[in-house]
């Protein structure tokens, strides 16, 4: 692996433990292997690399959720197997929690990949929704978008009571009350 990649990995596992303010560009570079030279060829400097880190972050979330909300099955088993994904719960969501970091969220350009990842999962959750209810599977009462971001709230706010409880059965909690009140959805 190159220098650049091991930056942007590094800036990765840096912004989802530390956030933005908390990764400096000297904490990177040691994680990475890669001196101050190498970090400054690849980018312009630290707001540039977390630019980089935070897109390949939301794109990698964004393949895994599509990979179950797109896969196989009734929309929702598909639905349910997105809540139940397998998660770093106690690290938090590797793009959410940077919505809490107010010094990213005051930059538009890196708080880009966070608002187009949640506005994208939305829309994809509200699409497998309306499939549902199209196929007769889910009743047709519900607002799609409204079911879609009751989904993603409970998944980010799982995190929260998760780690706020410092374990994760609050999480696990949230998700299967969400899967019931999917599952109250179905015909």
């Amino acid at each position: 692996m190159n220098a650049r990649e091991r930056l942007v990995e590094a800036a990765q596992d840096l912004l989802w433990e530390r956030g933005y303010v908390g990764t400096s560009p000297k904490a990177i570079q040691d994680r990475a292997g890669a001196g101050q030279g190498s970090m400054y060829h690849h980018f312009t400097g630290k707001a540039d690399l977390a630019r980089t880190a935070l897109q390949r972050t939301a794109d990698r979330e964004r393949a895994g959720a599509e990979a179950l909300l797109g896969g196989t099955g009734t929309a929702l088993e598909r639905l349910t197997a997105y809540l139940r994904r397998e998660r770093q719960v106690m690290r938090g969501c590797p793009v959410g929690r940077h919505a809490q970091d107010p010094d990213l969220v005051a930059d538009a350009a890196l708080r880009a990949p966070v608002e187009t990842t949640f506005a994208w999962l939305r829309a994809r959750l509200a699409e497998v929704v309306a499939e549902g209810q199209g196929s007769g599977e889910l009743r047709p009462g519900a607002d799609p978008a409204a079911v879609a971001a009751a989904v993603v709230a409970t998944v980010q706010g799982g995190y929260v009571l998760a780690r706020a409880a410092g374990r994760p059965e609050p999480f696990d909690e949230a998700v299967e009350g969400a899967v019931a009140l999917l599952g109250a959805l179905a015909r």
